[in-house]
């Protein structure tokens, strides 16, 4: 039987990671990133074809680019682990800023870097998962919004610079998502969780799924999902 594509997912312990790998995992053999070896295995043990816990701390790039040494070959790499963290301008802290950009921006530089010798060979696809705040910033969302809004950047750049390789590169922008980081987010903002209100995970993952699936003609840079 031929070998059935590579993806690493990063973020796969819950939400739309977790979300995303059981989409891909009828076509695609799994990595599963994040920090919670249980939850990773637990996740790798329902999902059908091969699936294993890839545990990293993806703001340490030392122990990246060392787990990323170690990948034989990479067909498509889903950026899905974030950080949200609210406040005014007046508010934030210089901390705050860099936490948020540490994880939903320099990890993603880092180990897509590390990751691009593997992506070539495959003419492989990167899949940033933005947000509606990539889009369009609102007061007290300064930090998280400038995070999606440089992601987008990225995004845009990678593209062009590896349009020759081959790599498809497609940013996904969600709005709200019923998973425990928007559960988090509304406690932040002061309001109620409504989950009936929101997209589903499995409503971001087919899209995400659908990009990477695409037939070789097709690229699907840019993907808007809204709650109907």
């Amino acid at each position: 039987m031929p070998e059935r594509p590579i993806a690493l997912v990063t973020g796969a312990s819950r939400g739309i990671g977790a979300a995303v790998a059981r989409e891909l995992s009828s076509t695609h053999d799994l990595l599963l990133g994040g920090r919670d070896t249980d939850a990773l295995q637990s996740l790798a043990d329902e999902l059908p074809g091969h699936a294993e816990p890839w545990a990293v701390e993806l703001t340490d790039h030392s122990a990246v680019a060392e787990k990323v040494a170690g990948l034989d070959r990479l067909d498509a790499l889903v950026h899905s682990a974030g950080l949200v963290e609210l406040g005014s301008v007046a508010e934030m802290t210089g901390d705050s800023w860099r936490r948020t950009f540490e994880l939903n921006l320099f990890a993603v530089t880092e180990l897509t870097r590390h990751a691009l010798p593997a992506l070539r060979e495959t003419r492989g696809h990167v899949v940033l998962v933005n947000s509606g705040a990539g889009l369009s910033a609102k007061p007290n969302w300064g930090a998280y919004a400038a995070s999606k809004f440089a992601l987008r950047a990225f995004a845009d750049v990678l593209r062009a610079e590896e349009s020759a390789s081959g790599l498809r590169v497609t940013s996904v922008f969600p709005g709200r998502t019923a998973t425990d980081m928007q559960r988090e987010l509304r406690a932040q903002e002061g309001g109620a969780y409504e989950p009936d209100q929101y997209l589903r995970p499995e409503s971001v993952a087919r899209p995400v799924a659908s990009a990477i699936q695409a037939t070789p003609d097709a690229h699907l840079t840019e993907i808007i999902v809204r709650p109907s």
